[in-house]
């Protein structure tokens, strides 16, 4: 048997290849499987008959990783990361300019070999992967309300300009407008009096205001340009699809905030002012739903991108810069929540305003407020202990 064994594993959505190596770099197994569990299974028995604790690395975290996750979990396995960033910077010092998956897999195992900077992907958490779904499906159906929206604009600004510059498509009155009146023509012949009156019998706020730009707008057009029926029933269409859309969004919240409360650190991260129901379930899908992964709280702004690194160069000295490998998500948690606090909380707001009148920028400050949440938030969920404020 090999004394030491290094396992990278390239992986593909229906179809994984997998070279192993030995502790001299030659290779000991090549082999292209199917990503089913008879066929995991029969590789980490050939594998394990090679040499004793073998160690496994693949180039992506989670999706079709998480049935050779869970199977080398159970074996007692360890598997590590490598960002796809490194494997392409690292590919650039192998001979040979070909790409291949069994080529990929061998720089895997390689990287293994002589790395010790690789992060170990612990068993996932079922409530984290369960929010690291709903989160994600919640900023889907974000981005198609946008994406419809901004499609609604390119229509309406192709038949009716003024009436693009007029109505804000994102809101839900002009959505509804827009439902039933696409065009001047359609607005012109129901009159500003008789709009105002059905946009009130549908609840819409400040129906007169919205009336009286409609139909503003409408005065100031009265060719119909080519297409004008055609596009308008598409406005239509995409009003009534961005319409629905809120009501999906909800709904997935209220699973996102039954399934968050059921993780036991749900009521000290949502202690921690800025931070509701829907910003804690992204911490949690971020960061696995274990903070032993971070020791201290620079580790976690370290993985949050929020802990800018050296970038000095000759005798230029003291720069410093975000670094390349960083979970954006989690950025985008801090960040968020950053911005809210500053609204909601006197200590961040204070913050805030010292950082202000330093010098910085607002997109600077709150980036800064955000690396002090860090070390706050670290705090209360080492410690076990809810927020309390100063």
């Amino acid at each position: 048997m090999v004394a030491g064994i290094w396992v990278g594993v390239d992986i593909g959505g229906t179809h994984h290849h997998c070279v192993a190596i030995d502790n001299r770099g030659n290779t000991l197994l090549t082999r292209r499987l199917a990503n089913d569990e008879a066929d995991l299974r029969a590789l980490i028995a050939d594998v394990t008959a090679l040499g004793v604790d073998p160690v496994w690395i693949v180039d992506l975290p989670d999706g079709p990783t998480d049935l050779l996750r869970t199977l080398l979990h159970d074996r007692g396995h360890q598997l590590f990361y490598l960002p796809g960033r490194f494997m392409h910077n690292a590919a650039g010092s192998y001979p040979g300019e070909g790409k291949s998956d069994a080529r990929d897999a061998a720089i895997l195992a390689d990287q293994a070999r002589v790395r010790r900077d690789l992060r170990i992907l612990s068993p996932p958490d079922a409530i984290a992967v369960d929010l690291a779904l709903l989160t994600a499906r919640r900023t889907d159906l974000v981005c198609d309300r946008t994406r419809v929206c901004n499609r609604i604009r390119s229509h309406l600004s192709t038949i009716a300009p003024a009436l693009d510059r007029a109505l804000e498509v994102r809101l839900q009155g002009p959505l509804i407008l827009l439902g039933i009146y696409p065009t001047p023509t359609a607005l012109r012949r129901i009159g500003q009096r008789r709009l105002a009156a059905w946009l009130r019998r549908r609840h819409i706020p400040r129906a007169e205001p919205l009336a009286e730009r409609a139909l503003t707008a409408a005065h100031r057009q009265h060719v119909i340009v080519p297409g004008e029926e055609l596009t308008a029933t598409l406005i239509t269409e995409l009003a009534h699809e961005a319409l629905a859309l809120p009501r999906r969004v909800r709904e997935v919240e209220h699973r996102i905030t039954a399934r968050f409360h059921t993780h036991p650190d749900a009521a000290l991260i949502t202690s921690m002012p800025g931070i509701g129901d829907v910003l804690g379930a992204h911490f949690v899908a971020a960061t696995g739903g274990d903070l032993t992964r971070f020791p201290n709280a620079g580790s976690l702004a370290a993985y949050a991108g929020l802990a800018p690194v050296p970038h000095d160069s000759g005798r230029v000295s003291g720069v410093r810069r975000r670094p390349h490998n960083y979970n954006r998500p989690l950025q985008r948690v801090f960040f968020q929540s950053a911005r809210i606090s500053i609204g909601c909380c006197p200590a961040s707001k204070t913050y805030y305003d010292r950082k202000r009148t330093e010098g910085k920028r607002h997109t600077q400050a709150v980036l800064a407020l955000a690396r002090r949440r860090v070390d706050v938030l670290w705090a209360i969920l080492h410690d076990r202990r809810p927020y309390q404020p100063r």
